[in-house]
C-alpha cells in the first residue's frame, strides 16, 4: 500500500488506469501496481475476522453478534465520516476540493455497516450471502443507470464506479463501488472462528482455501467466459500475455480480482503464522495501528512531495517525480521506517488510554 501510494504521489506522469494499458505500462509498473492490489481484499476480510473475535469477547452466539454489530456500525460510520474529512484532507490539501474521492476507508466503513446486519444471519446463510456476492455480483455488469434516472446514485455507490455531481458545483467519485467488497467482510467474518481454534486446524483451512481460490480463478480466467469484463489475449511476448492474464478489474473488484487476491492472501497469512517471531513482532508495531499508520502516510507523503517540489522544483509537468519506479520502492522502505517509530509510540499510547473513543482508531 505504501508503495502504491508513493506511485500515486511521485509518479504522477505515468498514472495507470485499472485494468492497465498494456501498451503504456511497462512490466515494472504493472507488477508494481499488481502488488498493491492485494491491500483492499486483505483489508477488508481481517476486517471481518477481527469483528468476529471482537464479538467473541464479549459474549457467545446471539450475545457475541449483538456485540460485534454495535462496534461495527458505529466504527463504520466512524470510518465514513473520517474519509470525508481528515482522509480526504490528506490527499488534496484543500478545503474545497473540486473533486471527492470515495476511497478504501469509505468502503471499509460503509462494509462495516452492512455487515452489522449481516452477522445476525446463521453462518452458512452469511457464508452463502458473501459467496455469491463474491462471485456472482459480475452477472449485474449489463445494468448501467444513466445520471438522472432513478437509482443512478444508490448505483454508482453500489456497483458502478462514476462521478457524481454536488449541488454546489463539485462531484464525487465512487472510487471503490461498495458492492462485491460487503461480500468480502460477510466471508471474512464467516472464518473468524478459525482463528480461536487449533493452529494447525487453521492452517489447513487456510492452505486449502486459497489452494482452492486459486484454483477456480485458473479455471474462470482460462475459459475468459466469465469472472472479469477483461479477457485476456496473446500478447507479443511471453512476459506481456501474463500481464494480460493478471490484468484484472478492481473497480468493483471482479470475481476473478479477489479470488486471486483473497487466495493468495490467504496464503500469506498462512506463512506469517510460521515467520520467525521477530519478523512478526515487526510486523505487529504496524497491525496494533493500521488507522493511524493509514493517515500518517497519506500526509507524509504529500508533505514530502511538496518539499521535493519545493527544493527541486517541477520536473513533470507542474509535479515532482522520482525517475524510475525502483525509486518508488526506495522511497517506500525508508518511509516505512519512521512510521514504523511513530506506529509504536501511538500503539502504546492507545493501549495505556482508557478513553471509550481511542478502540475506533
Amino acid at each position: 500500500m505504501l508503495v502504491d501510494h508513493a506511485r500515486e504521489s511521485f509518479f504522477i506522469h505515468a498514472q495507470v488506469s485499472d485494468p492497465m494499458n498494456l501498451e503504456t505500462t511497462e512490466p515494472a509498473l504493472f507488477f508494481t501496481r499488481l502488488s498493491a492490489h492485494l491491500c483492499a481484499p486483505i483489508f477488508l476480510a481481517l476486517t471481518g475476522v477481527g469483528a468476529w473475535l471482537y464479538g467473541n469477547k464479549q459474549g457467545q452466539g446471539a450475545q457475541g453478534a449483538r456485540s460485534a454489530a454495535d462496534f461495527l456500525w458505529k466504527r463504520g460510520l466512524f470510518l465514513v465520516v473520517l474519509e470525508l474529512t481528515v482522509v480526504g484532507f490528506g490527499w488534496s490539501f484543500s478545503f474545497t476540493p473540486q473533486i471527492i474521492y470515495l476511497q478504501v476507508i469509505w468502503a471499509i466503513g460503509l462494509s462495516m455497516i452492512a455487515l452489522a446486519a449481516l452477522v445476525h444471519l446463521p453462518r452458512p446463510a452469511l457464508i452463502a450471502v458473501g459467496l455469491v456476492i463474491v462471485l456472482g455480483h459480475n452477472l449485474l455488469d449489463p445494468i448501467t443507470i444513466a445520471a438522472g434516472q432513478p437509482g443512478h446514485v444508490f448505483w454508482a455507490v453500489m456497483h458502478d464506479r462514476s462521478m457524481l455531481d454536488l449541488p454546489w458545483g463539485g462531484q464525487v467519485r465512487t472510487s471503490y463501488p461498495l458492492l462485491p467488497w460487503i461480500g468480502v467482510a460477510a466471508l471474512g467474518y464467516a472464518i473468524g472462528p478459525w482463528f480461536m481454534g487449533e493452529q494447525r486446524t487453521r492452517l489447513r483451512r487456510l492452505v486449502l482455501t486459497g489452494l482452492g481460490a486459486l484454483a477456480l480463478f485458473v479455471v474462470l480466467r482460462a475459459t475468459n467466459l466469465y469472472g472479469d469484463p477483461t479477457p485476456w489475449s496473446v500478447q507479443a511476448t511471453p512476459i506481456q500475455t501474463v500481464m494480460s492474464v493478471l490484468n484484472l478489474t478492481k473497480y468493483p473488484p471482479s470475481a476473478d480480482f479477489l479470488l486471486l487476491t483473497l487466495g493468495v492472501g490467504a496464503l500469506i497469512l498462512t506463512g506469517l503464522e510460521k515467520a520467525p517471531d521477530r519478523l512478526i513482532g515487526l510486523l505487529a508495531v504496524f497491525g496494533a495501528a493500521p488507522l493511524f499508520f493509514y493517515i500518517l502516510h497519506i500526509y507524509a507523503l504529500h508533505l514530502l512531495n511538496l518539499a521535493a517540489l519545493a527544493v527541486f522544483g517541477p520536473n513533470q509537468g507542474h509535479g515532482f517525480a522520482v525517475p524510475g519506479v525502483v525509486w518508488l520502492w526506495a522511497l517506500a522502505a525508508l518511509l516505512a521506517v519512521p512510521c514504523w517509530f511513530a506506529c509504536r509510540w501511538f500503539g502504546g499510547v492507545k493501549r495505556r488510554s482508557s478513553q471509550w473513543w481511542m478502540k475506533y482508531l
